[in-house]
């Protein structure tokens, strides 16, 4: 048995110059994302689509939107495990094949998160749960291209990492 939810968001165009979208270069690809009763997002196209920098990107917004799932799932998934997570960041990478003829997709979305976890008989636990989360997130599930993930755990005030399934300093309990 399955459960649907639902989702709305606005999005709203902010650029136009005065001459709408007459020709190309005539108008911003400024616009807002909003939410019933969150903070409005500035965003805009990626500069090289002749964007603003300075604004959050479609392409950047679903990176993050890869990444929030999949940390969002390996903190429910360590918790109901006993596994105590302490700090956990990622810096999440995507690759957008461009076509010469217009349109493109991703092709590859690469998760590098770190996590630190409060005791050495936790981190084997910690690490293999970032393939269970994997398999769980909504996002990375609806796309049409692998979301890969290379984990860094580590245990907090101890010289014990674990990157991926090698682990190197002390990481007896």
């Amino acid at each position: 048995m399955s459960h649907l939810h639902h989702y709305k968001t606005s999005v709203t165009w902010t650029g136009n110059r005065g001459e709408g979208t007459s020709h190309y270069k005539a108008y911003d690809r400024s616009h807002t994302v909003s939410v019933n009763h969150k903070p409005v997002i500035n965003c805009s196209s990626d500069a090289a689509f002749m964007g603003d920098a300075e604004c959050y990107n479609p392409e950047e917004l679903f990176l993050a939107s890869l990444s929030s799932c999949h940390m969002l799932w390996y903190l429910h998934l360590c918790a109901d495990a006993g596994v105590v997570v302490t700090a956990y960041t990622d810096l999440a990478t995507g690759i957008l094949n461009e076509h010469l003829e217009g349109g493109g997709r991703f092709t590859e979305a690469l998760l590098h998160p770190h996590v630190t976890v409060a005791d050495a008989s936790m981190i084997i636990k910690a690490s293999e749960l970032h393939d269970l989360a994997a398999k769980k997130c909504f996002i990375a599930n609806s796309c049409n291209f692998e979301v890969k993930h290379h984990p860094v755990t580590k245990v907090a005030g101890n010289t014990c990492t674990m990157r991926s399934s090698m682990a190197v300093g002390n990481c007896k309990p």
